[in-house]
Formats: structure tokens, C-alpha cells, sequence
């Protein structure tokens, strides 16, 4: 706690705001942004890369928060205080840190593969900034964030040399999808019939049911996406800026529409679990195979209306 309180003596109105603003790109919503353009756009074998660290990490890091159950910094220490406009995102248990683990699994991964200078040195300075915006706003301790930097950097370099054969060998990735399945499997089952003690935090420990549920339901999605783009669609990431614009703005309003408008009718006809395994396995399927089918007749279309 004293790196907590060395931090919180230097707060000051704008530099809480800065922080607050730096924090949101550890969210779930800039790594399916980032991910889904690298994907669309840019590399789907990278693509790929950025979705399985992502996957990888929200497991263990889920476990470890059941697993361990530590209570947020201010529960701790009643005496510590935190920003405000932190205290709505900072729910559940606070070991380890997701928002640290997403910023630097996500942007990590992207200063492993690219080739740019300028790209890999912003990378960077997000992946360093948002683990230290957890600290300061008071809503993660040092072992939270120093865990999930552990596990996203072990995950980043891990999975990269596998994922670059990826290309050649279908056989690797299929491989890789087929270890997602089972985490996933193995996830439920813990959430499902672990004896947990009495005194778990119930919205908790439903929001890691729920959650395994989503893991699940995205995994095999994302195999049999992977199945149909090798087997028949075969799409292509190279095309015009403005084409890349539409592939990526389109596609994304399109599947935050089909989260939103599945969400209560799955809720009702399945219940929480299984109609979030359904809603995520959909969703991953449309941006994995779907949406892709789209891209050769659009690039067409506008090509002709061009020339």
C-alpha cells in the first residue's frame, strides 16, 4: 500500500482526468476494436495472435480473481481513498488487474509484430500507462498489476512464434484453437463445481459463470470461423483506405447491433449462461467469417464505381 499512498499524494484534478481517460484503453470495447482491425485489415494471422492472447488472459484471469478472491485496495485499507469516476469500472475482485492485462496483452502484442517504429514505441507507453493508471486512481495495488504485466508479457512472446507458422502449418493453428476449447471447458467446470466457501461474493462469483459461459460460446465460434475461412471464404485484409474505413466501421456497428439485440432474448430463452456462450459464439463467428464474406464483392463494387 505505500506505492498506493505515494500516489495518491500527488493527485491533482487534471492529471485524475489524464489518468482517467488513459485507464478506458485497458477496456474490453479498444481490444475488440484494436483486434478486429489487425484482423480486417491489417493481418489475419496477427489477428488471430491479438484474439488468442486476449482469450488466454481473460481465463487466467478470471481463475486467479475466483481462485484468490482479494478485495480492492480501498476494502483493504479503509483509511485509502480513490478517484471517483474510477469506482463505476472497478467491480469484483481486484487480483489480478484485467484492464492492466488487456492494455498490455493488446498492445504488447502489437509491438511484437509490427514493423513500424512509431507504432511499436506508442504501444508501448499505452501498455506502461494503463497499469500505472490502475495504481492511481487507487483501484489496483502493485501485485495486482505486477501479475497481469506477468502473465500478458509471458503470453505475448509465447504465442507469437506458434502463431507465425500458423500460415503454413493449418495444423498449428487448429492446435492452438483446440487448447482455447479446453481452457474454456476447463474454466466452466471450475466456476461450476468448485467449493467455493460461504462467504464468496455472490455477484462475483455469477459474473465468472457468465463469463466462462461468453469464453465458451467465443471459442467455438472463433474455431468454426477459422474452419469456413480455410476450407471456403478466404479473404483478403489488402485493400483501398477508404475500403479498409467501411470494412472496419461497418463490421463494427454491425456486431455491437447483433451483441445488443441478442442479449435479452437469449437472457430469457436460455438463461444468463448459455445465452451468453450463444450471443458470443455468434458474435465471433459474424466478425470471423461472416462479415469477411463481404469484403471481395465490396472491394469489386467500389473498384467499379471508380473506374
Amino acid at each position: 500500500m505505500k506505492v498506493l499512498y505515494a500516489l495518491e499524494s500527488i493527485r491533482v484534478p487534471w492529471l485524475d482526468t489524464v489518468m482517467a481517460a488513459i485507464t478506458h484503453l485497458g477496456e474490453e470495447t479498444v481490444f475488440m476494436v484494436a483486434a478486429l482491425f489487425v484482423f480486417w485489415c491489417v493481418s489475419k494471422r496477427h489477428g488471430y495472435y491479438l484474439l488468442a492472447i486476449g482469450f488466454a488472459g481473460t481465463v487466467l484471469n478470471q481463475f486467479l480473481k475466483l481462485l484468490f478472491r482479494i478485495p480492492r485496495p480501498w476494502v483493504l485499507d479503509s483509511n485509502f481513498t480513490i478517484v471517483e469516476s474510477a469506482r463505476a469500472q472497478a467491480t469484483g475482485y481486484s487480483f489480478p488487474s484485467g484492464h492492466s492485462q488487456n492494455a498490455i496483452g493488446t498492445f504488447g502484442g502489437i509491438a511484437r509484430f509490427t514493423r513500424r517504429k512509431w507504432v511499436r514505441v506508442a504501444a508501448i507507453v499505452v501498455a506502461v500507462l494503463v497499469p500505472l493508471s490502475r495504481m492511481y486512481l487507487g483501484v489496483h495495488t502493485p501485485l495486482d498489476v505486477g501479475v497481469a504485466a506477468v502473465i500478458a508479457v509471458a503470453l505475448v512472446f509465447a504465442l507469437y512464434p506458434l502463431m507465425e507458422r500458423s500460415d503454413s502449418r493449418h495444423g498449428v493453428m487448429g492446435a492452438v484453437l483446440a487448447v482455447m476449447l479446453a481452457l474454456a471447458v476447463g474454466y466452466l467446470l471450475f466456476v461450476s463445481l468448485y467449493p467455493f466457501p460461504a462467504d464468496v461474493d455472490a455477484a462475483n462469483l455469477a459474473s465468472g459463470v457468465e463469463n466462462a459461459w461468453k469464453l465458451l460460446g467465443a471459442t467455438v465460434g472463433m474455431l468454426v470461423g477459422w474452419w469456413l475461412d480455410v476450407r471456403f471464404i478466404h479473404f483478403d485484409t489488402r485493400a483501398v483506405w477508404y475500403v479498409q474505413l467501411i470494412k472496419l466501421v461497418g463490421g463494427l456497428a454491425l456486431l455491437l447491433g447483433i451483441r445488443a439485440a441478442l442479449k435479452a432474448p437469449l437472457a430469457a430463452a436460455l438463461g444468463a449462461g448459455a445465452g451468453g456462450a450463444v450471443r458470443y459464439g455468434v458474435m465471433v463467428l459474424f466478425a470471423a467469417a461472416v462479415w469477411p464474406m463481404v469484403f471481395a464483392p465490396l472491394c469489386h463494387a467500389l473498384k467499379k464505381r471508380v473506374y
